[in-house]
């Protein structure tokens, strides 16, 4: 596992705000799957469209193709019901579920760019109890990289977001992160190659233990071995 930067083990947060696919859970195969029939169905190249995919809004992603004669919401519904009916492999992120559960409820929050039914579903094949706050696809007007839904999760959390720690995997996720004025945590356990960022990076959860003291503030350490 690489170790969180230094700043990251001195700092203390309100709460942790994850970002779902690639960072608590890994549905690589089963999202390229599906995309990958709707790319070919509209004669896109489907390697170099895969690759932009990760970390947005499906209705985003579809949008940003502006394909003559299609309605994006149509189009995003076929997306989400097909991801749902495929969950094959959908595994969690090393040591993803233990840390989950080490933390306070209250303490963090999914902030997820795919749909309420399927991040539920995705969750459940992965065996991730769901948390009791919950941001999706349908609760944000802009997705990411626009802070808002970061915004959101730690306003239903109670807590202020520039006190959040975020875990992200992509690049639109993180700076999504960065702009709502958040500190981020790179996971990189489902990265085929290196991405660049000046932040910290773990590779999954494994090695990496989250304290709370008498305030409920949050810090991470290097769990002991």
């Amino acid at each position: 596992m690489s170790a969180p930067g230094p700043s990251l083990l001195t700092q203390r947060y309100r709460a942790f705000l994850f970002d779902m696919d690639g960072t608590l859970l890994n549905s690589i195969a089963a999202a390229e799957r599906v995309w990958s029939r709707w790319a070919t169905r509209h004669g896109l190249e489907v390697e170099a469209f895969l690759a932009t995919i990760h970390g947005a809004r499906a209705i985003d992603t579809i949008t940003r193709q502006a394909l003559p004669g299609i309605d994006p919401e149509v189009e995003a519904q076929w997306i989400t019901e097909a991801e749902i009916d495929d969950v094959q492999g959908v595994v969690a992120i090393p040591g993803a579920v233990e840390f989950l559960n080490s933390l306070p409820s209250d303490r963090w929050a999914l902030v997820t760019s795919a749909p309420k039914a399927l991040a539920l579903r995705r969750l459940e094949a992965a065996g991730i109890a769901a948390p009791v706050v919950l941001v999706t696809a349908e609760d944000v007007a802009r997705g990411k990289p626009d802070p808002a839904c970061y915004v959101l999760g730690a306003q239903r959390l109670g807590v202020p977001v520039q006190d959040c720690l975020v875990f992200e995997d992509a690049a639109v996720g993180i700076r999504a992160g960065e702009a709502a004025g958040a500190d981020v945590m790179v996971v990189t356990s489902t990265h085929l190659t290196p991405l660049a960022t000046a932040h910290a990076c773990i590779a999954g959860y494994e090695g990496l233990e989250a304290r709370c003291d008498a305030d409920g503030w949050l810090s991470l350490r290097p769990l002991a071995r």
